[in-house]
């Protein structure tokens, strides 16, 4: 099972946010890391944006959107850029996509949350074909997306889908690379996501991109206790919230990956069992020396 880890445009201490994402992702490179994920919240400077300078200062990582929220651009918009990244990075980009929950999209935007599975279908027939070099003629009800696109050298990221619900877990197995969850655990990634997805993809292969808070420290109730403040808000949203409920848990410090060393890895290996291709550590931890323990046991753990 790969190990990869998240990063956030929020995680900057003071310092200009393209300035810091450059030096973390290139921090996370240097201690061996492949693949770094990163987050698009709506109060953030624009992810792709920065990933086109990070791809340019810092070789040799892949980073992937986990996750770009589709409402609010358009289909061709988004291959316009998702493209320029991949010619940029030399093809290290991944492109992670989601339907951004309702409080979002109605709320902030004032784009129509109904619809999710119509719309990311849709979504999808306008975006792939421009991926992949070739016109687009996919007139849709929520979106329709047409014409063509000149990106000369570029090679066609992969595409995964924040899919939690069977629906949109079929249509991850059905379309795209895989999927990525989020406050998932090991028993719905067996009996829910794992199977879901593998049985709509038929055969062809398509992987499980978990995501989850972890940190390795000694004080497990003054960790427990963070996450539950940190996280709190997954556990009212209700993608999450469902998912939090059909793995038995109370609340997201019930998700979170908390203890020393031994206790975490068996827990993060426990994933690969549950059908996870590759793990996504969320470290939390506010100390610095907690947070480079647990960095340190991801990558022992990586394979």
């Amino acid at each position: 099972m790969q190990i990869s880890i998240l990063a956030s445009l929020s995680d900057t201490g003071g310092r200009s946010p393209i300035d810091a994402t450059v030096e973390n992702v290139a921090q996370l490179r240097d201690e061996g890391f492949r693949r770094v994920w990163m987050t698009q919240m709506p109060y953030e400077p624009d992810l792709l944006t920065v990933l086109a300078v990070v791809f340019r200062e810092v070789d040799g990582i892949e980073v992937g959107s986990g996750v770009i929220p589709i409402q609010n651009q358009h289909p061709m918009l988004l291959a316009q850029r998702a493209l320029t990244l991949s010619l940029i990075s030399g093809g290290r980009f991944i492109l992670g996509l989601g339907m951004t929950h309702q409080a979002v999209t109605e709320g902030m935007w004032g784009i129509p949350w109904d619809k999710p599975i119509r719309r990311l279908r849709e979504y999808l027939d306008g975006l792939q074909p421009l991926l992949a070099g070739e016109p687009a003629d996919a007139p849709g009800e929520t979106v329709t997306t047409r014409g063509a696109l000149q990106v000369p050298g570029a090679t066609a990221p992969d595409v995964y889908i924040a899919a939690l619900g069977p629906q949109l877990l079929k249509l991850a197995g059905r379309r795209t690379a895989g999927t990525i969850t989020w406050m998932t655990g090991p028993k719905t990634l067996a009996e829910h996501v794992a199977p879901t997805l593998r049985e709509a993809a038929e055969g062809r292969p398509v992987s499980v991109v978990a995501a989850l808070p972890v940190t390795v420290t000694d004080d497990v109730d003054g960790a427990r206790a963070q996450a539950a403040e940190q996280f709190a808000m997954y556990g009212y949203l209700p993608s999450y919230r469902a998912m939090l409920d059909r793995e038995g848990y109370s609340g997201p410090e019930d998700a979170a990956i908390i203890g020393d060393e031994a206790v975490v890895a068996e827990r993060i290996k426990a994933l690969g069992t549950a059908g996870v291709d590759e793990y996504v550590g969320v470290v939390f931890d506010a100390s610095p020396e907690t947070r480079a323990r647990t960095r340190a046991l991801l990558r022992t753990l990586d394979s």
